[in-house]
């Protein structure tokens, strides 16, 4: 089995420390924080080093749970060192970065896949299936919600933090290239520093969508609805297991002037439960093994990396932007 060292114990590094633990892959850890990197140490009884260190010791690959800002420059230089990278969403901070890494990548023939964590969850991946088979016939619209009430950023804003799994997930689904963005967001409690925004995007082929984030909203949703013109689906995070993936098959009827919808009752589809984040890292070890074909890869990455920045320039600007 291949062998990794996580980079970053903190918020969200300490989950993958626990999964590639677990996994039977994990050889060692570092953070910055000596202290936290000596309790992790401690509980899973394996070095504490520093980065340096584990580019040059025994393992394949290295997953990075640093913050933002620092995913380019560590992710380079663990590929120069000959390893495969998993990388924390977002991939870089601007597409110069993430085209470095991709050619680092290529360079050193190994494999760089971003945590786009929703790809692998398998009710995502059902309705992925479900979509690339026809069962809701021609996308129509696609939109996702994903709100809280916090946890508030200060380095950076709700569409850099929420918005990267939501677009994700929508160009997988569209399949298509990205014509034009808009973005209308909120400054409410930090100035510069946008609490919710809503992102507008539209494809080559005409499908229209929308990314809402905030971390300023009273309750928490997290939902993806995808409108075909042969039926209609929502994938809710929140529900329990056997109803996160509900079916509409309602039909309209254009015969009418205006349109006439029937409605049908919901049906919620089965999917064998497993945990996302537990399917990504074993995805990550497969791919080190060749046992994978990328799916949330560096090209996936920058194509994410894309319309965020270009949400930002629409921020900025106030006007839309074309990719």
């Amino acid at each position: 089995m291949a062998k990794v060292a996580v980079i970053g114990c903190g918020h969200w590094g300490k989950n993958l420390v626990r999964n590639f633990a677990e996994l039977g892959a994990l050889v060692a850890i570092s953070d910055l924080n000596s202290e936290l990197a000596a309790q992790f140490s401690i509980q899973f009884n394996l070095p504490a080093l520093d980065f340096d260190a584990i580019l040059v010791g025994d393992c394949d690959g290295v997953v990075i749970a640093a913050p933002a800002p620092l995913h380019a420059s560590l992710s380079k230089k663990a590929l120069v060192a000959g390893k495969h990278v998993y990388v924390e969403k977002p991939l870089a901070m601007t597409l110069e970065e993430a085209d470095v890494m991709i050619e680092a990548a290529a360079r050193a023939d190994r494999q760089l896949m971003v945590g786009h964590l929703l790809q692998y969850h398998p009710v995502f991946a059902h309705l992925r299936d479900m979509v690339s088979q026809g069962e809701l016939g021609a996308l129509q619209y696609v939109y996702s919600n994903r709100l809280s009430l916090g946890k508030v950023r200060s380095a950076e804003d709700a569409v850099w933090s929420f918005a990267p799994h939501d677009i994700s997930m929508i160009l997988s689904l569209a399949g298509q290239q990205v014509k034009t963005v808009r973005c209308e967001a909120s400054d409410i409690l930090q100035n510069g520093i946008s609490d919710t925004a809503n992102i507008h995007i539209s494809f080559e082929n005409g499908l229209k969508s929308h990314v809402f984030c905030s971390w300023l909203h009273p309750y928490k949703e997290q939902k993806l609805v995808v409108i075909g013109d042969k039926g209609m689906a929502i994938f809710d995070d929140k529900m329990d297991w056997d109803q996160k993936l509900a079916v509409y098959d309602h039909v309209i009827d254009m015969d009418e002037t205006p349109p006439v919808p029937h409605r049908s009752e919901v049906k919620y589809v089965k999917v064998p439960q497993g945990e996302p984040l537990k399917a990504e890292c074993q995805y990550f070890l497969d791919l080190i093994d060749g046992e994978a074909d990328p799916l949330t890869d560096g090209a996936e990455g920058r194509r994410v990396l894309q319309v965020l920045a270009a949400a930002s320039a629409s921020i900025e600007s106030g006007e839309t932007i074309y990719a």
